[in-house]
């Protein structure tokens, strides 16, 4: 078994190690979710607590880890006798990205439950995380289906597995530890209520603690268990203070005036719902028994704030997580009550866990994480011409010849459906109709591997001609594994949504730009709602780039965008054969994944001999692979040459005008596009529709 790296080993991460140390001591709190770039010991620290953990007794035989002070009278290893106990190792179990719900829920054997009326039940992860730990590295890469099963477990404190009729339940409470990488796509915003504290980590940018990192590292890699041992006592030392804050945390007392205070908090910054206010409360709480204390304070609360509420407070997926300290310190200020909290004790620590016992826990440091850096601050200016230029010769010197500075993005608005046509069998998602394990039942087939569905009519009209021969003789139905039959379900995928934009000089009239940039950003928001994967081509200049490659992270379209500028001249054939290189790759990696490219453009093609025709040829394309297509027409002036819809003819495609960029109008556009994919020969679409 490997060993694990030492948790008071990791150098620096305070808000990591006070959060999960938190939940070490009142599991109540509802877990951590720690959001960072990649290599900052996010999981290596997680790993970490599951040694400093206490031990706990449980039944012995029982699968389901059971207390047996308290066994759960439904257990499925039940009932269990009374004094039959052991002592383990509290568990920390991994949950894959790719696990398939059987292996989280657990699976019934099926044939057995029709043939013999056994229950025969495999466990799942949630039983052996049950009174554990859960972790879950990449959690906002997980699939909707386990998402929803988390949802659930977390909130029932049980899990349910049910087949046709025969179900089992088990306790499932455990504590929930999530890493992510936020450039790789956001979390549900339901999951990431679930979650009770966050925070952010990053790496040091301090050389003398880099270099204490690369140390501890190369000397764990050389020999983990002579590097364990050198800090086996402050691991004791953690160990014991964790016991004795659990032990000490039922005498803790919540003051009216702090209750009044993480009110107050939790309605300044605007948090929905109630869950805050009681995370905040636990959280408080446990943190006056980190410090040996029996009565709640002010840091306390501020901390608490600080860990509980920047994930909450998130109004969109565009938000940056944080919160405004000075106006946490000002709500604190103002509903403090003297006369309710106690004065604290000059002789403690108020929160630093090195009160002479040391154990190297890291200390609740009265700071929290910095606000997200930049949010308001450095905002393009806007461009300086409000007459759109026209191109020229000088101005396709080069990518940056005439180059004017970004705009900002119009006010964003919402979208109707957008959808793919036909039927797909992509990453599950809320766009397009898919052939998926989930939603409703369509038909039944042979299962190809394990059965995840039984479709019981099916299988029964599969069994009933073979009764005689098999020798039936009782009321059971003889079933045999060839007569299983698994239930086909249509339920929604999430789509790639591939933006192609014009960034040349004839784009770059100010109000022009910052509305198609705003409806641009209405899309993304969608698009994170459905849980596609966005990627974004931009063409200036004598060239077109992939501005941002397909990715989850919706969030990294809107500020590749929000800093697009524009100018020179207009290869639009360079990016469309740019979009179309990226189309054939991604297909590569996730053939099932269907695309919907959205042309922004007027349809100007500059450089080179006849590139108009150029891009007529490179549109065909798409056209001949059937890929769903709207253009963004954003020709104004008196004089327009038609030539985006002319592309949009070439893409087999549909055309919207600029002026028609407007929710109903977008919505009822990319709708019309399901005429234009169904195959290659369906190349002339309706036009786009009007706003009523």
């Amino acid at each position: 078994m490997t060993t694990p790296f030492p948790f008071t080993a990791v150098v620096g991460q305070d808000d990591l190690r006070l959060a999960l140390l938190l939940n070490a001591v009142s599991p109540a709190v509802g877990g951590v979710l720690v959001r960072g770039e990649k290599g900052t010991a996010k999981s290596t620290a997680v790993r970490a607590l599951s040694a400093l953990m206490p031990a706990l007794d449980v039944v012995s035989g029982c699968r389901f880890s059971c207390d047996p002070a308290a066994p759960d009278p439904g257990c499925p290893d039940g009932p269990h006798e009374p004094g039959v106990s052991e002592t383990r190792p509290a568990r920390m179990v991994e949950l894959p990205v790719g696990a398939s719900e059987d292996r989280l829920v657990g699976a019934l054997d099926i044939e057995r439950a029709l043939a013999e009326g056994v229950k025969a039940f495999e466990p799942g992860l949630l039983a052996d995380a049950h009174r554990g730990i859960l972790y879950v590295d990449e959690v906002n890469l997980l699939h909707d289906h386990l998402v929803d099963l988390l949802l659930d477990a977390a909130a029932m404190g049980a899990s349910y597995v049910e087949r046709e009729g025969v179900s089992v339940r088990h306790a499932a409470r455990f504590l929930l530890v999530g890493t992510m990488n936020p450039e790789e796509g956001e979390l549900r915003p339901q999951l990431l209520d679930r979650f009770g504290l966050t925070v952010e980590v990053a790496a040091s940018r301090e050389p003398d603690q880099r270099v204490e990192v690369v140390r501890r590292r190369l000397a764990y890699d050389d020999d983990p268990a002579g590097f364990t041992a050198r800090w086996a006592d402050e691991e004791a030392a953690v160990r014991e203070r964790i016991t004795a804050a659990r032990e000490l945390l039922p005498s803790v007392r919540l003051g009216d005036g702090a209750l009044r205070q993480i009110a107050a908090t939790c309605a300044a910054f605007e948090v929905d719902g109630m869950r805050a206010d009681i995370v905040m409360a636990r959280t408080a709480t446990a943190l006056a028994a980190w410090a040996g204390r029996t009565d709640v304070l002010a840091e306390d609360v501020r901390q608490a704030a600080l860990l509980a509420l920047p994930h909450r407070r998130r109004r969109n997926p565009f938000d940056a997580p944080g919160l405004d300290e000075d106006r946490l310190d000002q709500t604190l200020e103002e509903f403090a009550g003297d006369d309710e909290d106690p004065e604290p004790d000059p002789d403690t620590d108020p929160g630093g866990p090195d009160d002479g016992g040391g154990g190297g826990g890291p200390a609740p440091d009265a700071g929290g994480p910095d606000d997200a850096a930049g949010a308001d601050a450095g905002a393009p200016p806007e461009a300086g011409a409000d007459g759109q230029p026209e191109d020229s010769p000088a101005a396709g010197a080069g990518a940056g010849a005439g180059e004017r500075s970004a705009v900002r993005a119009a006010e964003p608005f919402r979208t109707k459906e957008l959808s793919v046509p036909g039927i797909g069998e992509g990453a599950a998602g809320r766009r397009s109709r898919a052939r998926t394990e989930h939603g409703r039942t369509t038909g039944a087939r042979r299962p190809r591997g394990a059965l995840t569905k039984l479709h019981l009519a099916a299988t029964v009209l599969a069994a009933a001609p073979h009764q005689r021969a098999r020798g039936r003789s009782g009321r059971g139905l003889v079933v045999r594994r060839d007569d299983l039959r698994q239930a086909t379900r249509e339920g929604r995928e999430g789509n790639l949504v591939l933006f192609v934009v014009d960034a040349s000089g004839s784009m770059a009239a100010r109000q022009r730009m910052s509305a198609v940039k705003g409806a641009v950003l209405s899309l993304l928001l969608d698009a994170y709602q459905r849980r596609d994967k966005v990627g974004l081509v931009t063409f200036r200049g004598s060239a077109a780039e992939v501005a941002l490659p397909p990715t989850s992270s919706v969030d990294a379209a809107a500020v590749r965008l929000e800093s697009l500028p524009t100018g020179g001249r207009t290869p639009l054939a360079a990016g469309l054969l740019r979009a179309h290189d990226v189309l054939r790759v991604e297909r590569l990696r996730d053939p099932a994944r269907r695309a919907l490219v959205v042309v922004v453009t007027d349809g100007r093609a500059t450089g080179g001999p006849d590139p108009v025709a150029l891009a007529g040829r490179a549109a065909r394309l798409f056209a001949a692979e059937g890929v769903a297509s709207v253009v963004v027409d954003c020709e104004s002036g008196p004089v327009r040459l038609g030539l985006a819809g002319r592309l949009a003819g070439e893409l087999g495609g549909t055309a919207v005008t600029l002026d028609e960029l407007r929710a109903e109008s977008i919505a009822g556009l990319v709708r019309d596009v399901q005429g234009a994919s169904v195959a290659p020969s369906a190349s002339t679409v309706s036009t786009s529709r009007r706003a009523a």
